[in-house]
């Protein structure tokens, strides 16, 4: 622990943890308990009430809901699993075509603008889908997209890369040892995969899985655009929330805390889980790249290119049809800039408030992504425990839950922020913090103490050192997080569309209202701004972090 003779240390950071936790208690805690009980209230009855909890698991149309949140989330995270921990092998095993550039794809599948894969299944497999004339035409009904199917659908090539990224990981750096171990053994190469390699890294396969369980649970957009009668819990949320004909916020905050109940739940079960299959492996010799040759490295060259290519489509299929004309009754096989031309003159603020928030919301991120990484691992106590636990939580509430407990905590006097441009801000902040925490935290603690340790020692404050020395040093660590910040900023839907108001809407939520109104052609062209921003994000990210990617 770095100490100062003149005690200047203490006094700053003890400040600084106050600060921090203040806000935190402010904007994070203090709207998730207001949320719970307001939960415990309702219109109709006088003081404290189960009424809402009661109605909800009593009356069908309201816990069928659980139950199909439920089985998209456990649906999705086995599809997600099947097609993950395949491609992680074969990416991490053999000598793929490509293998580099396959790899920055599935990263942009996972980056994505919200719910453009359910946009771009519409614009392909609706009922006047592209896909699905071509195959009318020569007399080919093909199975509707929407309903259950097609959320899992677009779930699973849209989170696989959550299920990649972690086994990959894992299967990269695991002690080669293990498995030349169990071929000596006369263990087949199937064998020794199911017995070794799969159990070493169930961890990291558990938090893909896990990942990809809470993000399904928590989406609003997909199941909103594609679901139509089958109706998951956030969007029951949403409709509770925001209906203008017998909406109740007091059920909407019941249903509110049911989804976190849920997801600390399936948390605690994977921990569980997790605790009982850990294994502790030196990473000495990882495991050497097998080399294909001809018509075996062209089918597992294949496959991996032809997943990847179906969970980028959607991306392709936007930026191709927000240059196709388009009027009320679809589009055209005519090219045209009219789309951009539109949004332009109509949709400016959008595109204007996207970016102004996200700035505003990233330079809070990073200065308190350098505070609270610091605190974390060079202030070990209560404080930091506590921090670090806290800057957790919004991953545990999903985005509508978090935009709804904001509303309920500041729609009322002394404090009134809701409709403003302060309060999305808020959102932007709480929600995507974690990113800078991990990835600040994580360079931090690869970095020696003795830097700081003799700048003190020469009689610098520990303010100055800090922002003189520890933050310069701690820079690409922290831009790395924010950068994957800004790009989950500027796609953030959940929150968004229970927090926006007139003045304020961003392109995501444009992009799901005009898709609502059936136009097709300024959502692409929104979703395609959306679309080239988070690349070109994407690959300063890449640049930056010289192709490490860390999920948190």
């Amino acid at each position: 622990m770095l100490k100062s003779k003149s005690g200047k240390r203490l006094d700053f950071w003890f400040w600084v943890k106050v600060a921090v936790i203040g806000v935190m208690l402010i904007f994070l805690i203090y709207p998730f308990f207001t949320l719970v009980s307001r939960s415990f209230f309702s219109p109709k009855e006088a003081g404290f009430t189960l009424a809402n909890y009661i109605r909800f698991f009593t009356k069908k149309y309201y816990y069928s809901t659980l139950g199909h949140s439920l089985f998209v989330s456990i649906t999705t995270t086995l599809t997600t699993l099947l097609l993950g921990v395949p491609m992680a092998y074969l990416m991490t095993r053999y000598n793929i075509f490509g293998k580099k550039y396959i790899h920055i794809l599935i990263i942009m599948c996972l980056m994505s603008p919200p719910f453009i894969g359910a946009y771009s299944w519409i614009l392909l497999f609706g009922r006047a889908g592209l896909v699905t004339r071509m195959f009318a035409a020569i007399g080919i009904t093909l199975p509707a997209i929407y309903g259950k199917a097609g959320i899992i659908t677009v779930f699973t090539f849209k989170l696989f890369p959550y299920v990649y990224l972690y086994t990959s990981g894992a299967m990269g750096s695991i002690d080669s040892s293990l498995e030349e171990a169990a071929e000596n053994l006369g263990s087949s190469k199937l064998r020794r995969l199911l017995t070794v390699t799969l159990p070493v890294i169930l961890p990291s396969i558990a938090a893909g899985g896990i990942m990809v369980f809470m993000t399904s649970l928590a989406d609003f957009g997909t199941p909103m655009l594609i679901g139509e009668g089958y109706t998951v819990l956030p969007v029951l949320v949403y409709n509770e929330y925001m209906s203008e004909i017998g909406g109740n916020a007091n059920l909407a905050s019941a249903l509110s805390v049911i989804v976190v109940a849920c997801s600390l739940l399936v948390l605690f079960v994977q921990n569980r889980v997790v605790a009982r299959k850990n294994y502790v492996m030196t990473s000495m010799r990882p495991p050497k790249v097998e080399e294909l040759h001809g018509g075996k490295r062209f089918a597992a060259s294949f496959v991996v290119w032809f997943v990847t290519f179906i969970g980028f489509l959607p991306q392709i299929v936007v930026v191709v049809t927000s240059f196709i004309k388009c009027d009320f009754t679809g589009f055209k096989n005519q090219f045209s800039f009219d789309s951009y031309t539109t949004i332009a003159k109509r949709l400016s603020t959008n595109i204007r408030n996207t970016f102004t928030f996200s700035t505003i919301a990233i330079v809070i991120i990073v200065l308190l992504g350098l505070l609270i990484s610091y605190i974390i691992v060079r202030q070990r106590g209560v404080a930091g425990q506590l921090m670090d636990m806290l800057i957790m939580f919004p991953y545990v509430i999903p985005g509508a839950v978090l935009g709804i407990s904001l509303i309920v905590a500041f729609n009322k006097p002394p404090v009134i922020l809701t409709g403003t441009a302060f309060i999305m801000i808020i959102a932007f902040v709480v929600r995507k913090l974690p990113y800078t925490v991990r990835s600040g935290s994580a360079f931090l603690r690869q970095m020696d103490p003795s830097v700081e340790e003799a700048s003190i020692n020469l009689g610098v404050s520990p303010m100055k050192t800090f922002f003189a020395v520890t933050s310069r040093l701690m820079a690409p660590g922290i831009l790395s997080g924010a950068i994957l910040s800004w790009i989950t900023c500027i796609n953030e839907l959940s929150s968004s569309v229970m927090l926006y108001g007139g003045e304020t809407s961003t392109i995501s939520v444009a992009i799901y209202t005009e898709v609502v109104r059936n136009s097709y052609g300024t959502a692409a062209a929104l979703a395609s701004i959306l679309t080239i921003s988070t690349v070109i994000s994407l690959l300063i990210f890449l640049k930056v972090s010289k192709g490490k990617v860390s999920v948190v």
